[in-house]
């Protein structure tokens, strides 16, 4: 089963250009998770008979928003945090708006395993949301995916907006502390690692070069001075499932490049 994740940055951009289309025939994943699709279902025209979708749209139009499309049904499908948590982290107060109305997270229960797509938000250039970031949303997308473990092991990607180390960004010395890059997001990833969540690429690659967003600045892109930002990251329990991960810097539309596992369950 290959999986992917994706920030489109807008599927209907993306799709006007004819790229989303072009990437599946190409690549054919078996389920893709979206990211930003700024968009909700019938926004975008596009006609993929072989894949159902599953959208969870922010209530700001043109916002935020994620996605799945797959081709194997899956039993569950849930939008956003449940309640319960939702209160616990409260997060109504930051002054950008709540971001569980935002259509950050959309999970799918299949037979072995929970899939989760999320678009965490950005700390912002002057670090406004930092304050979310670490004592809200990272600590509580965590015990999200621990509790859906408790039933089936837990597979999660998207748009984490961090780096997390220095190999993971072409120009780390001076990024230290900015969006990204602060001390705190950096925690709030390596407390993923720290709770038995495996960062799947780096089981395959080691060393820096692999990035999957790119400034549209300074032809940042062909240059590859980029960001790694966007993970797959399994539970231990699928650890040894994972055979291949990969970024796909190839595949255009986005300033973000696809990433993808193979995973045999």
């Amino acid at each position: 089963m290959r999986i992917f994740s994706w920030n489109v940055n807008g599927i209907r951009a993306v799709v006007k250009k004819g790229m989303l289309q072009q990437f599946i025939a190409d690549d054919d994943p078996d389920i893709l998770c979206l990211q930003e699709t700024k968009a909700e279902r019938g926004q975008a025209e596009i006609d993929l008979p072989q894949y159902t979708e599953y959208w969870n749209s922010a209530e700001k139009k043109g916002y935020s928003g994620t996605a799945i499309f797959t081709k194997p049904l899956p039993h569950t499908v849930i939008n956003g945090l449940p309640d319960h948590l939702r209160q616990k982290y409260d997060m109504a107060g930051d002054g950008y708006g709540d971001p569980n109305t935002e259509g950050r997270i959309t999970a799918a229960e299949y037979d072995k395993f929970w899939l989760v797509t999320v678009y965490t938000p950005n700390a912002k250039d002057d670090l406004s949301r930092l304050d979310l970031r670490y004592k809200h949303w990272d600590p509580v997308f965590l015990e999200y995916v621990q509790q859906l473990e408790m039933s089936k092991p837990v597979i999660f990607c998207g748009d984490l907006n961090v780096a997390h180390t220095e190999l993971d960004l072409a120009n780390p010395k001076p990024n230290v502390g900015k969006k990204g890059f602060t001390n705190e997001e950096r925690e709030g990833f390596q407390h993923f690692l720290d709770a038995g969540y495996v960062d799947t690429l780096r089981m395959f690659k080691e060393g820096n070069g692999y990035y999957t967003w790119w400034s549209h600045f300074a032809n940042a892109r062909a240059r590859n001075v980029g960001w790694r930002i966007d993970y797959f990251l399994v539970s231990e329990r699928l650890k040894d499932k994972v055979k291949a991960a990969d970024i796909h810097p190839q595949v255009m539309g986005s300033d973000h490049c696809p990433v993808s596992i193979t995973i045999k369950l």
